[in-house]
């Protein structure tokens, strides 16, 4: 078998909600934070309300930083260890059965080619880490919130990891680690991602809001329907389609090679 190329100077950076997630990973998560007594019910509702608007037409910075500002109002007071575990706990009913199976696929072609993969999202490290372990993502980047010395969120976020910001985080770490951002891969839902995708030399549009999907045409780049979910746990990890065409056409062009030697040895 052709074994694909190494790519270890390069990677891929995903979305989370509604790019890896068919949904926002607050509002899966919100009946696991009420039972948790992270959340009061009403506070679980306000958090609905605020995300209603960028969940049904895509978030531009004016709108993600209202929710920015709103989530972390509701946030105070939350301990933030608590909610990690709470996340962790929650995996399997909440998160696993909402991922994009296209978005798996993606993610599994990205490994196969030895890619590293990044999920990089606007939501707080403690939600985004226990589901980037669950993707087997190699590293994830979110929103960084002030926490006390009792470990509780304070309601400040010194870092919000949306629009510039997180293409910042991108080039940080990718100067870390020594990728290359041209040949960078970067998938989202968002038109406040701009400016990731046009840091990177393969931006994908997925689900694209009015904004996003403008700016790829413009831009030519390239767009991706996912529609169908599946469980992560429950999704055999064979080769994705991506890895399957290259391979095939490896073994096409192998087989070509052996076809041109033989009939010059004859």
């Amino acid at each position: 078998m052709i074994q694909p190329p190494l790519q270890r100077n390069s990677a891929a950076f995903f979305d989370l909600d509604k790019t890896i997630l068919a949904t926002s990973s607050s509002i899966a998560l919100q009946s696991s934070f009420v039972d948790a007594g992270l959340l009061s019910r009403r506070a679980a509702a306000m958090s609905v309300l605020v995300q209603l608007p960028y969940l049904l037409k895509g978030a531009d910075e004016k709108r993600m930083d209202k929710m920015a500002e709103a989530i972390g109002d509701l946030a105070k007071g939350m301990n933030a260890s608590l909610l990690e575990a709470t996340v962790e706990s929650s995996i399997s009913h909440a998160i696993d059965p909402v991922c994009f199976t296209q978005a798996l696929e993606e993610i599994q072609f990205h490994h196969d080619q030895m890619r590293p993969v990044v999920v990089a999202s606007a939501s707080v490290i403690e939600i985004v880490r226990p589901i980037g372990k669950m993707l087997g993502a190699d590293a994830c980047l979110g929103s960084i919130a002030e926490v006390n010395d009792d470990g509780e969120y304070t309601g400040t976020v010194l870092h919000y990891n949306q629009a510039a910001n997180k293409a910042a985080a991108c080039k940080e770490l990718a100067a870390k680690r020594g990728w290359n951002m041209d040949e960078c891969w970067a998938y989202s839902d968002s038109v406040s991602d701009i400016p990731l995708l046009s840091a990177v030399g393969h931006p994908i549009a997925v689900n694209p809001d009015k904004g996003l999907r403008e700016a790829a045409v413009k831009n030519g780049w390239e767009i991706m329907r996912f529609t169908s979910t599946a469980a992560v746990h429950r999704t055999i990890p064979t080769p994705s389609r991506r890895t399957l065409a290259m391979i095939g056409a490896g073994v096409a062009i192998g087989a070509a090679a052996v076809g041109y030697v033989t009939a010059k040895r004859a």
